[in-house]
Parts: C-alpha cells; sequence; structure tokens
C-alpha cells in the first residue's frame, strides 16, 4: 500500500498533482448535473476542494502556491487577450457607466458593513476582514493586514474573518445572480443588446439623385464628407462595376455601401434615396448576385501586415478590390483607411475573381497556421502582465504601495495587447478553442487550490462561538448590494442581463461567478463588462479596506 500513500499522502509533487486533478475531475463532473435547470459548471471544484480541505486531504504548501498562481493569472490573462477587441468599444460606449454601477456596489457594502459593526458584536478589524471575505479580495486583506500593523494592532481578526467568509462569498455571487434571474430578469433581458462595438457596420443600397455628387469621384465624395463609408457595387444601366477611387458617380446609379449603423440616415442624405431591402440579413448569397463579381472572406495571416492600416496596403489601387468589412473575432468593423488590420482578422473582399485571388496571395489566407497554438505570446504576455502587477503605486496617505497582483496585471496586460498589440506588430492571435481551453484550465487550477486551503481550516472556524454569525454577515454583505444596485440597474433598462452579471462579478473581483455566469448567459457581454470593471473595482477596495482602518482604528 505504500504507492498509494505516496500517491495521496506524501507530499511530492506528483502527489500535488494527483490531488488537484481528482479535485478537479470529480468538480467538473458533479458541475455538469442540472438541478431544476441550474448548474454550477467549474465552480463545483471550489465545492469539492473544500470536502477534500476539510477530510484532511493536503498538499505541499510551495506546490500549491505555485499552481494557484499559475491558474489564476492563466485565466486573468486569457480573458483579457479574449476581450480585448472588444474593450475599447465597450469604455467608450459603456465603460464609464459601468464603472459607475460597479462603485455604487462597493460604496453599498461598505456602508452596510460599517452599519453592522455598530449594532453587533463585531469590532473594526473583524469587520473588515469579512467585508474583504465577503467580496472575496485577498489584496485588500493584506492591504487591511499592513495597516493594522502599522496602528500596532492584532491582525488575526481580520484574516480569521476573511477565511470563514470567503467561501460563501465566492457563490454567494452566483446565488444573487440566480435570484435576480428567477425573479426580476424579464426574456428580453437574456438577448445581448449589440452595440457599436459587436456590430460595426450596415450595408444598405442608395440612389445617385443628389446632383450635388453626380460627376464627382468616390474619392472627392469621400474627402468631402466626415462620414465613413465603403462603395462595393455599383449598377449602372444592368451592368456592375467594382468602383475604384477615381470611379465617378453618375446620375441614377444604384450603390452597394457599407457604414456605420448611426451613419444610414446621412448616407440618405448625401446620395439622395435609400432602396427599401434588406442586405442585413444572416444569410446573403453575395456571389449569386452578380455573375462577373464576387465578395470573398479572406483571413489575413500575413505577419508583417499585422498592425498596417487599411489605407497603407492600397488594396483598391494594386489589385483592383475593395474591402467591405472586417471580422475580428464576433465584431464586424467598417474597412476605413485608419483601420490596422490585426492577424487573423477576416477580410471581405469584393471584385472580379481574378484580382481577388492576387489579393488573396498578397493577405496570406493561409487558414491552417491559425490552428498552430501560439505559445510564445502568451508566455511573454503572462511575464509582462506579472511584472506590470508586482510594480508598486505609491497614494498619498497610504502606509503602503498598493499592487495590481497576479490578478490585476495580467488582465490589464491582456486587454492592452488584445485591443492594440497590433500598433506594435505583435501577433496575439489565439483561436476560440485555445483560448477556452486556457481559461477553464487556468480557472479549474485555481479554485481547486483555492478550495483544498479554505476547507483545512472552515469547519474549525465556523464552530467558533462568533463563527456563524460571521458567515451570516458575510453573506448579507455579499448578495444584499448585489440584488440592490442589479435590480436597480435592470430597471433602468440599459443593460442586458449578462452586462450586469459581468458588472456584479467585477465589482466583487470574483472569477469563479464570472465563469458561471459565461457558461448559463449567451454571448461575451458578461466577460467584456468584468474586464471593464475589475481593474477599479479592485484598486478602490484595496484602498477602502486601509482607509476603513486608519480613520476608525
Amino acid at each position: 500500500m505504500e504507492w498509494i500513500e505516496s500517491l495521496f499522502v506524501t507530499h511530492s509533487a506528483v502527489q500535488t498533482i494527483i490531488v488537484l486533478s481528482l479535485i478537479v475531475s470529480i468538480g467538473l463532473a458533479l458541475g455538469k448535473i442540472h438541478v431544476k435547470g441550474i448548474s454550477l459548471g467549474v465552480a463545483f471544484v471550489f465545492f469539492i476542494g473544500i470536502v477534500a480541505g476539510s477530510l484532511h486531504f493536503t498538499a505541499d504548501a510551495q506546490m500549491l502556491t505555485f499552481a494557484e498562481t499559475l491558474g489564476l493569472s492563466l485565466f486573468v490573462y486569457a480573458l483579457g487577450l479574449h476581450v480585448g477587441p472588444n474593450f475599447i468599444g465597450m469604455m467608450r460606449h459603456e465603460g464609464f457607466s459601468l464603472n459607475l454601477w460597479g462603485l455604487g456596489i462597493i460604496l453599498a457594502g461598505t456602508v452596510m458593513a460599517l452599519s453592522l459593526c455598530l449594532v453587533l458584536p463585531i469590532n473594526v478589524p473583524e469587520m473588515v476582514g469579512i467585508l474583504c471575505g465577503a467580496t472575496t479580495n485577498t489584496p485588500a486583506l493584506g492591504a487591511a493586514q499592513q495597516a493594522l500593523a502599522n496602528a500596532h494592532q492584532s491582525s488575526s481578526g481580520a484574516a480569521l474573518g476573511c477565511a470563514v467568509t470567503y467561501p460563501l462569498g465566492v457563490v454567494g455571487v452566483i446565488f444573487a445572480m440566480i435570484l435576480m434571474r428567477k425573479f426580476l430578469v424579464r426574456p428580453a433581458d437574456l438577448e445581448p443588446r449589440t452595440g457599436d462595438d459587436e456590430d460595426n457596420t450596415f450595408v444598405g443600397q442608395f440612389v445617385v439623385i443628389n446632383p450635388a455628387i453626380s460627376g464627382m469621384t468616390i474619392a472627392h465624395v469621400s474627402q468631402m464628407t466626415h462620414r465613413h463609408f465603403i462603395i462595393s457595387r455599383i449598377w449602372r444601366c444592368g451592368k456592375v462595376i467594382v468602383p475604384l477611387a477615381t470611379t465617378q458617380l453618375q446620375m441614377d446609379d444604384n450603390v452597394l455601401v457599407v457604414t456605420n449603423r448611426d451613419e444610414v440616415s446621412a448616407m440618405t442624405i448625401l446620395f439622395g434615396e435609400r432602396v427599401e431591402k434588406d442586405w442585413n440579413r444572416e444569410k446573403i448569397d453575395w456571389n449569386a448576385i452578380d455573375n462577373t463579381v464576387e465578395s470573398r472572406v479572406i483571413v489575413m495571416t500575413r505577419t508583417k501586415l499585422n498592425g498596417k492600416t487599411l489605407g497603407m496596403l492600397h488594396m483598391r489601387q494594386s489589385y483592383g478590390v475593395n474591402v467591405s468589412r472586417v471580422m475580428r473575432g464576433d465584431i464586424k468593423l467598417l474597412a476605413t483607411d485608419n483601420l490596422h488590420l490585426q492577424y487573423g482578422d477576416r477580410v471581405t473582399v469584393v471584385g472580379t475573381p481574378e484580382n481577388i485571388d492576387h489579393a488573396e496571395a498578397y493577405l496570406g489566407n493561409a487558414v491552417q497556421v491559425l490552428n498552430e497554438p501560439n505559445l510564445g505570446a502568451i508566455f511573454f504576455g503572462l511575464l509582462l502582465g506579472l511584472a506590470l502587477g508586482m510594480i508598486p503605486i505609491s497614494i498619498p496617505g497610504m502606509s503602503t504601495p498598493v499592487k495590481l497582483g497576479i490578478a490585476g496585471g495580467p488582465i490589464i496586460m491582456g486587454i492592452i495587447i488584445g485591443a492594440l498589440g497590433s500598433r506594435v506588430h505583435f501577433i496575439s492571435y489565439t483561436t476560440r478553442s485555445a483560448s477556452l481551453m486556457l481559461r477553464k484550465l487556468g480557472l479549474s487550477l485555481y479554485l481547486a487550490c483555492l478550495g483544498l486551503v479554505a476547507g483545512q481550516d472552515f469547519l474549525a472556524t465556523v464552530v467558533r462561538p462568533e463563527g456563524l454569525l460571521w458567515v451570516g454577515v458575510g453573506l448579507v454583505l455579499t448578495v444584499l448590494p448585489l440584488l440592490i444596485v442589479g435590480a436597480i440597474a435592470l430597471k433602468t433598462k440599459k443593460f442586458d442581463f449578462g452586462t450586469i452579471c459581468g458588472l456584479l462579478c467585477g465589482a466583487m473581483a470574483n472569477p469563479m461567478a464570472l465563469s458561471y455566469a459565461n457558461e448559463t448567459i449567451k454571448g461575451d457581454r458578461a466577460a467584456v463588462a468584468y474586464t471593464s470593471v475589475y481593474p477599479l473595482g479592485m484598486f478602490i477596495r484595496v484602498i477602502i479596506a486601509q482607509v476603513i482602518i486608519m480613520f476608525m482604528i
């Protein structure tokens, strides 16, 4: 039986991997079980970890710390890369308001915690620890412990409060989302409300009856207006023309225009008349419209073009084709001259078959290359993210510098590289399946380690005289602010439920709850909202923990 003991009991690298693999495999299997239509998915790994810890399964502390750090940093960096292309659009349109809602959740929880201090036998350090556990924010606990040490106060109460409330803090966010979905959410709220950041294009047919532009070249018309549009085809006297910049518009030309959705009325004024025909259906056989003109989607895989603008490629002049749209992940972008191309972009090209063949050879279209994992970019991005997370940030009035940590640094770096990496010719392309694999692997490792460590002291802490009171207070501080702010946000009808779930998870710094939201709600709106709110929310909670200690001790 020694070999069984070496596998499950004797601390070693192999024993740590076996214990974590056992926890993850059981957790993922049970996470698929649906009870009244509800399943916890990967979140169940955390519960199995707590059970294993309570049953005195242990592993080498340094190995667990390594696995937890690797898992969390992998998850948040891959998440940042995934939502990076959407992030700038989200911040431009909804990011400011989402962060205000996130601050509302943080302030509501803080006010509740301080109010409960006045009526319950819980002192300030213990309440700060309970608040840190209820909001699953260990960096805030670390900052509070340092502030207590500077004030010559014991931090044991804060640590115990965090330990006992952390497990329910993790699942409390999921519980709040389930309650909201059951009692507050309408069917319409479950549908993603796509904005300009997700679908940035509109295809319309217009007739040139404006005498002011008759006889002008397309380049001249484009220069005389600040509106962005691409003319992909012109029908004139029963014939189709692939327009170039030098093509002159004539009266009664029918033009197929790709523009932004909010520019449609301006295009009607510019050309004169809009033809009421739906060119935005999901399934349109563009190649059946005209015999001599083809529309083809080409994948940009030529590495030296990564980061270059469409205008620099001179596709019309060099190849006689028009680029009408660019698909980046699930985002549809208007193919303007100042759009920076990224490796893996799917470019819609319109022209004659011969010209498109030449353009395809130029852009690459080596689809099989995209299936190769770009691991170098992943590990280099992790390096930059962890380095960013370890930079101390001094804030006036704070006793110790604040750090973004192993979660904040990689997620911000992932967003930056995903959104702007092409500007410096950094190839960060990752297939959707590879990104999902990295995120789920990282989160599973993180939750297994977190549960295993939390489970070792969970029962002993709960059975303390004050343990159950702390658990109850922590659950209230987790769920109540989310329900209040989430319900108000829903009533505004500005956000879909997926966005609100991402807001709740980001404000509570809870990646496990985000995983639950992603598995149960269509689209990526939850993930994008999470990354919009998470960095500021985490930062504010760290500062608030120190401020409470400084002014109330």
